[in-house]
């Protein structure tokens, strides 16, 4: 069991203050070494652990909680140190990385010309899905005269659902093509073929999550543009992956899909391009019923919420079906769309329904860490909405009930829905901040429906960005200022 938070400070400080009784210039020259050692060796063996605990069951990948409490050491953080320390935390997290990802089998393989990359393989957990395994091309288009430092978008490309090998094959060519070059691409074989097999269950999860994880550390990965699209099951798999990853993402464009919106909820891609391009008359399971459902959604929050908040910067979309076709469509009009976006790691409006893909939540979404859901209900969806202003921090968490309106009579999908949202009680969440979300030097007031819930300075530490970087693995969100809150 996670011990309380109390707890938690009060040894990694017991720890910090053994730490300082080495003189001032000793303790400045040998510090940072040592706590990049330590950092590294915790990481690794966080990292191992949670390997472990899958190997014992799916359930452990969706509940999995890192052992916060057996970080080796914190200290006090002053607000003009957390530059350095924060570089100090992302190079033992890429250190543990390394150390821990064999190329080619759990890590990515040396990177090549995508037009010259010979297929990799991650074997996926047998736990969560048997005989699984993950082929992929990791390559890169253009710039070859580019340092091996220099920054690239990367594109992650799903397949549709046809043979899987003609579909991959299919998808390498069609990716040397479009016109995004310099790029980094990652493009999956989806692991196994079946009646209801998909880009977005749990298995495929956790290869998404390595994905990232491993990419994020890569030299040549700009972790402000990275992209997900595909075509067809690729298009349905990538519009979900797009709502539920939206933190990630700088841009996402599903074509040839169209999902009920329930299963992508929009409200959670406002502050990234989202494009949706299917054909006119693209019939089938009502693909086009549902991108005609999906812009009207898009449309009526971009309105809405940037009318509420005086801005017109969230939801931009571009969602259109194309006249006179069918299920085949003009691909190459979507990466040139989406490369045109990057990522604001730090949005200062952030909406995010909180749902359970393939029977797993995310733990956290942009700088909102969940640390009690107000619902017991593993299926049970809570609608948070943050606003800053200045120093004061306006949250609404609502429970979320979906009613059907319009229901296809053959295969019962969900054509038309409606929401209906009321206030949630019960629950606790973890606020990270950092300097661009607001001033650290100063007192913030968090109201959460109404109610003043904290005021006061933020907790300012290592541990903050220890804990952030292992809930996202993200070099822009190791977050040195947390607020913890019940509701």
């Amino acid at each position: 069991m996670r011990r309380t938070l109390h707890h938690f400070h009060a040894a990694v400080f017991a720890l910090a203050v053994c730490c300082l009784t080495y003189t001032p210039a000793t303790a400045k020259q040998s510090r940072r070494p040592v706590l990049t050692d330590r950092l590294t060796a915790f990481f690794k063996q966080q990292l191992q652990k949670q390997e472990e605990a899958i190997s014992h069951g799916r359930a452990a990948f969706i509940n999995y909680a890192w052992d916060y409490d057996a970080m080796p050491m914190d200290r006090p953080l002053r607000t003009k140190d957390i530059d350095n320390v924060s570089k100090t935390v992302w190079k033992a997290w890429c250190m543990a990385n390394t150390q821990i990802s064999q190329p080619g089998t759990t890590g990515l393989p040396t990177l090549h010309p995508l037009a010259e990359a010979a297929p990799a393989d991650w074997a996926l957990p047998q736990t969560l899905e048997p005989n699984a395994t993950m082929s992929y091309y990791w390559g890169k288009k253009g710039g070859q005269g580019d340092s091996l430092h220099t920054p690239l978008p990367l594109f992650l490309y799903l397949h549709g659902s046809g043979p899987r090998d003609s579909e991959w094959a299919v998808g390498k060519r069609l990716s040397e093509r479009f016109d995004d070059a310099p790029s980094l691409y990652f493009i999956p074989r989806i692991p196994n073929e079946g009646e209801y097999y998909r880009w977005w269950q749990v298995s495929k999860q956790y290869a998404w999550e390595r994905l990232l994880r491993l990419a994020l550390c890569y030299p040549q990965t700009d972790a402000n543009r990275i992209y997900v699209f595909g075509i067809s099951e690729g298009g349905y798999g990538s519009q979900r992956l797009a709502s539920f990853y939206a933190d990630y993402w700088a841009a996402a464009g599903p074509m040839a899909g169209g999902e009920p919106l329930r299963n992508a909820p929009p409200e959670n891609c406002a502050n990234i391009g989202f494009s949706l391009l299917t054909g006119e008359r693209d019939r089938g399971f009502y693909r086009n019923l549902l991108t005609e459902r999906a812009k009207e959604a898009f449309d009526s929050l971009q309105i809405t919420v940037n009318a509420r908040l005086a801005t017109d910067s969230l939801f931009t979309h571009r969602i259109a079906l194309q006249k006179g076709m069918g299920h085949g469509i003009n691909y190459s009009l979507d990466t040139p769309w989406l490369k045109t976006f990057r990522r604001n790691p730090w949005p200062k409006h952030v909406m995010w329904e909180d749902y359970a893909m393939d029977g797993r939540h995310r733990r956290a979404f942009y700088n909102i860490s969940v640390e009690k859901r107000p619902a017991a209900d593993d299926d049970a969806r809570t609608a948070y909405s943050m606003d800053i202003a200045g120093d004061t921090i306006f949250m609404s968490i609502c429970n979320v009930n979906y009613t059907v309106v319009e229901r296809d009579p053959t295969w019962g999908i969900e054509l038309k829905t409606t929401k209906q949202y009321h206030q949630a009680s019960g629950g606790r969440i973890k606020l990270f901040l950092n300097r661009h979300l607001a001033d650290l030097n100063r007192p913030i007031v968090l109201v959460i429906n109404g109610k003043v819930r904290y005021e006061g300075k933020p907790n300012i530490s290592t541990a903050n960005l220890v804990e952030s970087c292992l809930l996202w693995y993200d070099p822009y969100r190791l977050f040195p200022a947390a607020v913890t809150v019940d509701y």
